[in-house]
């Protein structure tokens, strides 16, 4: 029996047109994906530079000229003026987001980097651990957590904000796929030989690797800290105005319900959000590159 011989190149045409609708498929829903996600940000940033009025007529996609309006109104108001300091407010955050965020990504690299390095019985069931950690919401330990603070004297205090961020387990879980995904253990050995101690190992060889999970966690951990307004109302009650953060004073301009104005409402919120844009427009071009180097197994 003779059979049909198939040569290279036959039947491309209707290959190349499945490729070409699956692609054109894939790029509608990326773009919008990502109308979805930028739209928010715009609307919010063009209502900063428009009037209460107009807001409040509709929404718009393009910019007023009233921003620097809307920013005196938060300096010159009675209703914003006694609390809203923008410049206190960023100084406030940027040294709790700072310090937590270096306290984070150091400690859980170097609590991923014990568990993937080193070889002892107890490192199953500490991970385990940290697993189980992840699952309890600090909500639940917050009467606990409150009542110790009060015991130590440590209320409208920044200690008890940056020192608990040394344990963060879902850094510590990502970082611990990193390593064990892209991280060459022989390096670690070759160091040894060498005569390299185990922490100078850590800082100068595994950190410079591990530079895309840092970078990345360093976002997520700034961004949560940032935006942290839980935490930061519990232990700062006195909320005097040299001391309360950034996300406490958007907070305290969004609650004035009586002759709010909306524009100066939009400005307070996007003048909040600037350093998280600096940070993440600095340090995003790692996201990529340590999502690739996670996702090859050498």
């Amino acid at each position: 029996m003779s059979k049909k011989v198939t040569y290279a190149g036959e039947g491309s045409t209707s290959f190349q047109t499945k490729v070409l609708v699956k692609s054109t498929l894939i790029y509608i829903a990326l773009i919008l994906l990502t109308l979805i996600c930028l739209v928010p940000i715009w609307i919010l940033i063009v209502n900063s530079t428009r009037q209460h009025n107009d807001i409040i007529s509709g929404v718009s996609l393009i910019p007023g000229t009233n921003f620097f309006q809307n920013l005196n109104t938060l300096k010159t108001n009675s209703l914003y003026n006694t609390f809203y300091h923008p410049l206190v407010g960023m100084r406030n955050s940027l040294i709790i987001a700072g310090s937590c965020c270096a306290l984070t990504v150091f400690f859980s690299g170097l609590t991923a980097y014990g568990l993937v390095v080193y070889d002892f019985k107890a490192k199953g069931p500490m991970f385990t651990f940290i697993l189980a950690v992840m699952m309890v919401p600090s909500q639940v330990t917050a009467v606990g957590f409150m009542k110790m603070l009060v015991s130590l004297g440590l209320l409208d205090n920044y200690i008890p904000l940056i020192v608990p961020s040394i344990a963060a387990p879902a850094i510590v879980f990502f970082m611990r796929q990193y390593m064990l995904s892209s991280f060459p253990l022989d390096i670690i050995e070759a160091a040894r030989i060498d005569g390299s101690s185990e922490f100078r190992t850590f800082l100068t060889i595994s950190i410079p690797m591990m530079k895309p999970a840092f970078a990345v966690q360093a976002i997520f951990a700034f961004i949560g800290k940032w935006n942290d307004y839980y935490n930061q109302s519990l232990v700062l009650v006195s909320t005097k105005p040299n001391q309360i953060t950034m996300p406490m004073m958007v907070q305290k301009v969004l609650s004035i319900d009586r002759n709010a104005d909306y524009g100066a409402n939009y400005t307070a919120i996007t003048l909040s959000i600037i350093p998280v844009v600096v940070i993440y427009v600095v340090l995003s071009k790692f996201i990529i590159g340590g999502v690739a180097a996670g996702g090859v197994k050498e």
